[in-house]
């Protein structure tokens, strides 16, 4: 929902049949304007969303609890007109700062309540809660598609807004191309920029991928030390020259290298990336470790003209909203040690 839309009656909804706990997505540059800092400087929450500090709208507050209070403060937000001061900290809505590219950049439920409201013409300020079960627990797609349909609701997935997006828009462009001799043959490398990162991603293309048939993918994000100053054998090689051994047998082959720190790409401190280049998925509660930074890859794909993949990975994984970007997952292959 809209926070600028916000009414009453739709906020005493929301609190009724969810956690109770409303968020408030937001870009970055009206965090910055309110003085919304984060709530803890080293988030390790298992889905790295940007909570802020709460806040509640000064004007008329009492406890700030109520859904009428709770509703002035998501307007509040969303007001151009009203400043930091406005806000007392901490209060009973949780602000939550969406990535720069919306959810052509990461495919979480902050980016996509921003692109929502902005599409719909009003400020980029959202309304989220999880909807949960009279057993408090969390609600499932099946659940959903019964809510929506006795509430009169509209149900609208990651993957549709990614969609509508990616046919309006692109955010990665091209800016270099070059040839580069590799341990298992040529390739031609393409260098890919975007309006909110200071690297750039690169791609190594091995063989036809356009032949209409699933392409062996390798996406890797950088990990300087394992890439290039760690120790490989034959016998324990890394990732990238198991996914070049891939390329080999099948003649053919892209591999993206996502840069360190960009947008949609986090920075880890040593120690913390696997040696393999990905991040370890445990349970549906870590799901954001699987691809939360979607975009990025899925648009160097998109513009390479792969529409179909074989990816190849350390680890079964689940990829958010890969569909809207118009890829095709045929099947994962594992690579072994």
């Amino acid at each position: 929902m809209a926070a600028a839309r916000a009414t009453v009656e739709q906020v005493a909804f929301i609190i009724r049949h969810t956690s109770g706990i409303v968020c408030a997505p937001v870009t970055h540059d009206d965090a910055r304007r309110l003085h919304l800092n984060s709530m803890v400087s080293d988030n390790d929450a298992p889905l790295q969303t940007a909570f802020t500090v709460s806040v509640d709208y000064h004007a008329g507050l009492t406890t700030g609890i109520s859904a009428e209070e709770r509703t002035a403060t998501l307007r509040a937000l969303a007001n151009d007109n009203v400043a930091a001061e406005d806000f007392v900290r901490p209060g009973h809505v949780f602000p939550l700062i969406a990535k720069k590219g919306g959810v052509l950049t990461r495919s979480g439920h902050t980016e996509a309540a921003v692109d929502l409201a902005s599409l719909a013409g009003h400020p980029p300020v959202g309304v989220v809660a999880e909807l949960v079960n009279d057993d408090g627990s969390v609600k499932r797609l099946p659940q959903l598609l019964l809510f929506a349909e006795e509430h009169g609701l509209k149900l609208v997935s990651i993957a549709d807004i990614i969609a509508y997006r990616q046919r309006r828009e692109r955010l990665v462009e091209r800016v270099a191309e070059f040839q580069v001799e590799t341990k298992i043959g040529p390739a031609k490398g393409v260098a890919y920029s975007t309006p909110f990162d200071s690297v750039q991603h690169l791609a190594l293309i091995f063989g036809d991928i356009n032949d209409g048939t699933a392409v062996p993918v390798r996406i890797h994000r950088e990990n300087i030390i394992q890439d290039v100053f760690a120790h490989s054998t034959p016998e324990h090689e890394n990732t990238i020259s198991r996914a070049l051994k891939r390329f080999q047998s099948d003649g053919r082959g892209v591999l993206l290298y996502l840069r360190e720190g960009s947008s949609g790409v986090p920075a880890w401190a040593l120690g913390e990336l696997p040696a393999d280049g990905e991040i370890e998925s445990e349970s549906e509660a870590t799901r954001a470790r699987d691809w939360r930074e979607v975009g990025v890859g899925a648009q160097i794909l998109c513009e390479l003209g792969v529409s179909s993949i074989t990816l190849l990975a350390t680890r079964r994984r689940t990829y958010i909203g890969l569909a809207g970007f118009g890829i095709e997952l045929v099947r994962t292959e594992l690579l072994g040690d």
